[in-house]
């Protein structure tokens, strides 16, 4: 069963309370980062690796589908999957031997692009803009409810 929560992104501060709290609760797993380019999933990735303790740049992997962050001794591994024409280009690049990372954290954009070849999401996040093109509407969808639950009671409060 999956759970889901819907909020609204008024600013690019509002995007950094969201990925505070992300990195308070969610350290480890899957997640999958929906939306149209431009819609703020590296603005959300590059906040989520900073909370998380990362304290250099965090460039989109457009071109290099998968960059790899060691924070605080813990593996993070940021793919953009917009530039691959078949699922089976994940498997040729070795995303198995990044999968078999105990305990690591894997965020997803364009994850409809990976197919069979990606592991199930831990947590979606869809971003869509709204047609003033600054505010962004944001639902979360999670498989524990105990998740959704602990998020939703900060997100409500920030």
């Amino acid at each position: 069963m999956q759970y889901s929560f819907n909020l609204t992104l008024n600013n690019e501060q509002d995007t950094q309370n969201l990925a505070k709290i992300l990195a308070q609760h969610f350290t480890t797993g899957v997640v999958y980062l929906i939306g149209d380019l431009g819609a703020g999933k590296t603005t959300l990735t590059r906040h989520y690796l900073q909370h998380l303790g990362h304290q250099g740049s965090v460039k989109s992997p457009t071109y290099t589908l998968v960059e790899p962050y060691q924070v605080q001794g813990h593996d993070i591994f940021h793919f953009d999957l917009y530039r691959l024409n078949d699922p089976y280009e994940l498997e040729l690049m070795g995303i198995r031997d990044y999968l078999e990372t105990p305990n690591a954290l894997f965020l997803f954009e364009w994850p409809s692009k990976g197919g069979d070849e990606i592991p199930a999401a831990d947590l979606i996040i869809d971003i869509q803009k709204s047609e003033d093109e600054l505010t962004r509407h944001a639902t979360l969808s999670f498989q524990s409810v105990a998740l959704l639950q602990a998020l939703e009671s900060q997100l409500n409060n920030a």
